[in-house]
């Protein structure tokens, strides 16, 4: 496993993304997002590089959600 410093916890990622915990533990449990566990005690972690990937795969740009409307 990498540096724990390249990895988020699931409170500091939800915010990353903008959505709740939960939303963010059932996307984990589904296989949505890729989701890590601290070796240590078994805490979620999330790799800052995976949530960025995860934003740009899931984001329009907003000339796409116009042409949609």
């Amino acid at each position: 496993m990498e540096k724990l410093d390249a990895y988020l916890t699931i409170k500091e990622a939800a915010s990353f993304l903008g959505v709740s915990p939960n939303t963010l533990r059932n996307w984990g449990r589904d296989g949505r997002i890729p989701m890590h566990r601290n070796p240590a005690n078994g805490y979620r972690l999330f790799r800052r590089s995976d949530l960025e990937k995860f934003l740009q795969e899931t984001a329009k740009p907003s000339n796409e959600i116009r042409k949609a409307k």
